[in-house]
């Protein structure tokens, strides 16, 4: 998983085709910590799986930035993965974006600094 601050207030993740998502997610959300200050945005265009563990943790994630004021925006979901999202009623849930920057510009406008990552 590719994780990167792309400015003072977004984290950028990438994610790799099969990962093993439930831990990184784990990894992501204790490097987060209580203190999360900024937005997240997650590419899923590599992703060619993903568990019931892996919804599971994009849960947490999105209750831990939901709780601190702050967005995950999933963005270039495969129609594999998004079809998953459908069926499994949680497209009311998250915030989806076509492709990256459709995605950083539904965030860009949050004036907040990055301190958690």
């Amino acid at each position: 998983m590719g994780i990167r601050l792309f400015s003072e207030d977004i984290l950028m993740i990438d994610l790799p085709p099969q990962p093993q998502q439930s831990d990184e997610f784990e990894t992501l959300n204790t490097m987060l910590g209580d203190t999360v200050d900024c937005d997240v945005v997650m590419n899923f265009s590599s992703v060619e799986m993903l568990t019931s563990e892996s919804i599971c943790g994009l849960l947490i994630l999105a209750k831990l930035l939901g709780g601190a004021g702050h967005e995950l925006v999933l963005c270039g979901l495969p129609p594999a993965i998004n079809d998953i999202f459908v069926r499994t009623g949680l497209l009311s849930v998250f915030t989806f974006a076509d492709t990256q920057a459709e995605a950083l510009a539904r965030v860009q406008g949050d004036e907040v600094s990055c301190t958690g990552a």
